[in-house]
């Protein structure tokens, strides 16, 4: 990136915190748009060397992936296509080129998991990779507390996990009810999904953490 653009992510990462700043979401607040952010980065500088990819674009991108989540509560909408909206109001105030301004809100609609637009450019694989490692790990553990605890006090039928089937080994997974679900109909599923060869390695790792934090869940249980 030269100076100018340098300036312009700047620029836009002070007005992203800034919006986020009356949003009090632990798993999708300012927190995990700057994780995101962070690792698009270091996705980014090692993927270049394989092949020529836009920082830039990887950047604006990954500063507004989830800009739709800070948006007024009245307005309706999924959150990628809020997010697509109001990027587009910040690229044009700060006068970017269409064709860049394109890739950027692809790469911002690419990255939902619930939206199913698969990537077409390595600049949104990786920073679908890189929201989607903001689900594994420690940190994802963490963010899986956090949005199993806020469902559970919103609608009171979220529960830890099923009564006689933990694991979900015998009854159809039912993540909206039973957080330990969740690992199994999608967490542990996205390690597949990463598309860069330094995404798979930083999910690889941080899947092995989950799968040992669900052993020690397991043996901590067989206690009772």
């Amino acid at each position: 990136m030269d100076l100018a653009e340098q300036a312009i992510v700047e620029a836009v990462y002070a007005e992203v915190k800034e919006h986020f700043t009356q949003v009090h979401d632990l798993a999708h607040g300012w927190d995990h748009i700057e994780r995101v952010y962070k690792l698009a980065r270091y996705i980014g500088e090692r993927e270049v060397r394989r092949e020529p990819c836009d920082l830039f674009v990887i950047e604006m991108a990954a500063l507004m992936h989830d800009l739709g989540r800070a948006a007024p509560h009245d307005v309706a909408g999924h959150h990628a296509d809020l997010s697509v909206s109001m990027a587009r109001d910040v690229m044009q105030r700060h006068a970017l080129a269409e064709e860049r301004q394109q890739a950027i809100e692809h790469a911002i609609i690419a990255h939902s998991f619930s939206r199913k637009v698969e990537p077409q450019t390595l600049e949104a694989k990786i920073v679908r990779d890189a929201d989607r490692l903001d689900g594994l790990g420690a940190i994802g553990v963490m963010r899986w507390a956090v949005t199993g605890a806020v469902r559970h006090g919103r609608e009171g039928e979220t529960v830890a996990y099923h009564p006689t089937d933990p694991f979900g080994q015998r009854h159809e997974l039912d993540d909206k009810h039973y957080m330990l679900d969740h690992f199994y109909k999608k967490l542990l599923q996205l390690m597949e999904t990463m598309q860069t060869e330094t995404g798979r390695a930083l999910a690889w790792r941080r899947t092995q953490f989950m799968e040992q934090y669900l052993d020690e869940f397991r043996k901590e249980l067989e206690l009772f």
